[in-house]
């Protein structure tokens, strides 16, 4: 099943999520060096790519939405899908009663509740990340139809047919 939203002949959602995903796995680990150094910057850093993270997030889930809405009700996709966006938005959630506390402390330098929910969200982001692979990798969710090793470029005019050309 080929994606709705589309730029270049490539599916917009799985472009998106890679910065918001590496901006939140990062303040995370901003965390743990301001954990293990007491260097304030690391916490604003932190606090800094969670915000970013953030928006990235519900941005890519506009386009997620807008591809899951397309998958054929009573499929295996439509609940794997649901169960992916669903369980990205309480991350983003999660990421955001952390990046709350933050803002609403006296200084940027985390705490350990702050820490925790960070840490819950990128956990269940790893759970969701699997699952929107299965979507991908497994049941075809956002791939051209046409899709094969020597399948023409995307940018080009042509139906992907999976095959190569015949020669002449």
């Amino acid at each position: 099943m080929e994606s709705r939203a589309k730029a270049f002949g490539h599916a917009i959602h799985p472009m998106l999520i890679v910065l918001p995903l590496g901006l939140l796995a990062t303040a995370v680990v901003f965390d743990v060096l301001y954990f293990l150094t007491d260097n304030s910057n690391f916490s604003i850093a932190a606090g800094f790519a969670i915000g970013a993270g953030i928006i990235g997030g519900l941005l890519a889930a506009l386009f997620g939405l807008i591809d899951w809405l397309a998958i054929p009700n009573g499929t295996r996709a439509k609940r794997i899908g649901m169960l992916h966006g669903v369980g990205n938005v309480v991350v983003v959630a999660l990421f955001a009663v952390s990046w709350v506390l933050r803002y609403q402390a006296d200084s940027w330098d985390t705490t350990a509740a702050e820490f925790i929910f960070a840490l819950l969200g990128l956990a269940l982001a790893g759970v969701t990340g699997w699952l929107g692979g299965e979507l991908v990798e497994r049941l075809g969710v956002g791939v051209d139809s046409g899709a094969g090793l020597d399948a023409p470029s995307s940018l080009g005019h042509h139906e992907a047919s999976g095959r190569s050309p015949r020669p002449a």
